[in-house]
């Protein structure tokens, strides 16, 4: 499993607050993860370590913000998005 912060991340955290906004104005609003790595086949919040960012995202997405999750396909010169990643929240 992929997950996100590796720290307190109180910018990322505005940033959902920022984009909850949008999707209040009638705009299309999306927090796109991508994962760079090849071993992993979904994607969670890292709770544990910013609880409030998971709380953030769970509240962002049921306020209407998309949240999308990609991993990539890594070569020696190349590295592209390749294949959605189900998002599964912990409970936050």
């Amino acid at each position: 499993m992929a997950e996100f912060p590796d720290c307190v991340a109180a910018r990322s955290l505005r940033h959902l607050v920022e984009l909850t906004r949008e999707v209040a104005a009638g705009n299309r609003a999306v927090m796109l993860f991508v994962i760079q790595r090849t071993d992993c086949d979904r994607f969670d919040t890292a709770a544990d370590l910013d609880p409030a960012y998971a709380k953030g995202l769970i509240a962002a997405a049921a306020a209407g913000v998309e949240v999308l999750c990609y991993d990539c396909d890594i070569e020696v010169n190349a590295v592209r998005l390749a294949r959605s990643v189900p998002w599964r929240p912990a409970k936050g």
